[in-house]
């Protein structure tokens, strides 16, 4: 069984989601800033192994001490979303790529539409990291938290500027 846990950050609360052998799914606040709900939390359970190895990973990562996430991932979704959303674990800290070049990691290069949905599906945001893919022309394009938030995840690793 999965608990569902609250972690306050920088960018608003993220429910973090998983048992003791993997995370399950991350959500990220609303683009006003209110907590996504989660389905499980009364607050009382013991916090699963792999639940609480992410926060501690979140919380460096959040500090600037960490650039690369360790745990392990229990994702639910096509082969084809499951080829995107390992392609985003292989974006470097501090890097972005547009969906075209996604598209191409994943050996699918005039597929970056259907990359673009896939990443829209991340059921993982920030361990896979949907937030460093940008529109052509390196705009901004979209993001689940709203662009606020990917601006300052952007910003957060040293990616300014983006339009």
């Amino acid at each position: 069984m999965t608990t569902a846990i609250l972690m306050e950050t920088p960018i608003g609360a993220l429910w973090i989601e998983g048992d003791d052998d993997a995370i399950t799914e991350i959500r990220l606040p609303l683009p006003d800033g209110q907590p996504a709900s989660a389905a499980t939390s009364s607050g009382t359970e013991v916090v699963p192994a792999a639940v609480s190895e992410l926060v501690t990973q979140l919380e460096e990562y959040f500090v600037g001490e960490r650039t690369e996430f360790d745990v392990p991932l229990a994702l639910a979704g096509t082969p084809f979303q499951k080829d995107v959303w390992m392609a985003l674990a292989e974006i470097p800290y501090g890097k972005s790529v547009s969906y075209a070049e996604l598209a191409g990691m994943v050996g699918r290069p005039t597929a970056f539409r259907a990359v673009g949905q896939a990443n829209g599906a991340n059921p993982i945001p920030i361990v896979l990291p949907c937030h460093r893919v940008l529109a052509s022309g390196g705009k901004i394009g979209g993001y689940g938290g709203g662009l606020a938030m990917k601006r300052k995840l952007l910003e957060l690793e040293g990616l300014t500027g983006i339009a």
